[in-house]
């Protein structure tokens, strides 16, 4: 391939996901009037939310050249834990978050801790913890969902602050931290290190094993604050919530721009990617089409975007 059309896929495989976004959402300001009213706009941040927490984490670890299947399970787990003591009357709302968040950090550190020690494959690792956070999530429940939760927990997911949904805010700050993790800190220049070269990596000194130990924890703190989110917003502690939470969350980082070879992403590039899902499933609701079509899209939509990467790579 020519070096100048070399170029120019790659450069349309770092910005094209921003081009195809304002371009879906001039289509949409055109072809149904309540896609750009304030209201619609609010669903479609809170919606995202969730999903664009568990893709900056799952962006954290690609990045290293890695995956992590356990998502939706860690969402699930987290979620009933935070329920668990999330009753009023019973602990402060700290006791909830605090255990939710340490929940999933535990359960993140778990997965580091395997793939760093026994050297098998992150995809084998967290398929297996994916069967293992269901499975405790249930056995907490007892297989029941968790109700009658505080209002003050439950306000984390369907309060707001001067208008702006909680969620939102949750969001937005999630979002400032990544990014500034990754792009402002040494842990974050060598999570490109590991994910760009890893050999390099280690023989210029660099602990990849604390490296992935790192990702994949924050990863599980990330989960856990979609969990919380998602039980707060429902009002109950599902066992069986975020199933194929994973999904969607890869989904956002690839199209996004991260790379699955690992090396390359960026957390801007993330947020895009969960808007992007999060408009095109709202547009589909408000021109009342079936959400089975959804999937198709977002099926052509990922393969185009691994696609455009491969190509982007090729000398």
């Amino acid at each position: 391939m020519p070096p100048t059309q070399n170029l120019r896929l790659t450069k349309f495989g770092q910005y094209g996901i921003y081009l195809a976004f304002l371009i879906l959402c001039i289509v949409l300001a055109f072809s149904t009037p309540r896609f750009f009213t304030v209201s619609n706009l609010l669903i479609i941040g809170t919606q995202v939310s969730i999903n664009a927490l568990l893709a900056f984490g799952v962006t954290f670890v690609i990045i290293t050249g890695g995956i992590d299947l356990s998502l939706g399970s860690m969402v699930a787990v987290t979620g009933v834990v935070a329920a668990t003591f999330a009753h009023p009357d019973t602990y402060p709302l700290a006791v909830p978050l605090l255990a939710g968040l340490g929940a999933g950090l535990l359960f993140g550190a778990f997965n580091g801790l395997v793939i760093t020690k026994s050297k098998v494959p992150p995809f084998i690792v967290t398929l297996g913890t994916m069967t293992i956070g269901r499975g405790l999530a249930l056995i907490l429940s007892k297989g029941r969902p968790i109700s009658n939760l505080s209002d003050s927990f439950n306000f984390i997911g369907g309060g707001n602050i001067f208008g702006i949904p909680f969620p939102i805010i949750i969001l937005i700050v999630a979002f400032i931290v990544c990014a500034v993790i990754l792009n402002k800190t040494v842990l974050g220049r060598y999570m490109y290190a590991v994910g760009g070269n890893e050999p390099a990596a280690r023989a210029s000194g660099i602990r990849v094993g604390n490296v992935k130990m790192w990702v994949y924890t924050i990863c599980g703190i990330l989960s856990a604050m979609g969990g919380i989110l998602l039980t707060a917003r429902i009002t109950t502690g599902q066992p069986n919530a975020g199933a194929g939470f994973e999904l969607d969350a890869i989904a956002a980082a690839i199209i996004g721009g991260t790379s699955t070879s690992g090396g390359t992403g960026t957390m801007t590039g993330t947020l895009i990617g969960a808007l992007l899902i999060g408009v095109i499933s709202n547009s589909l609701d408000l021109l009342n089409v079936t959400s089975y079509y959804q999937q198709v899209v977002m099926g052509v939509i990922i393969i185009g975007a691994v696609v455009l990467d491969g190509f982007g790579k090729k000398d």
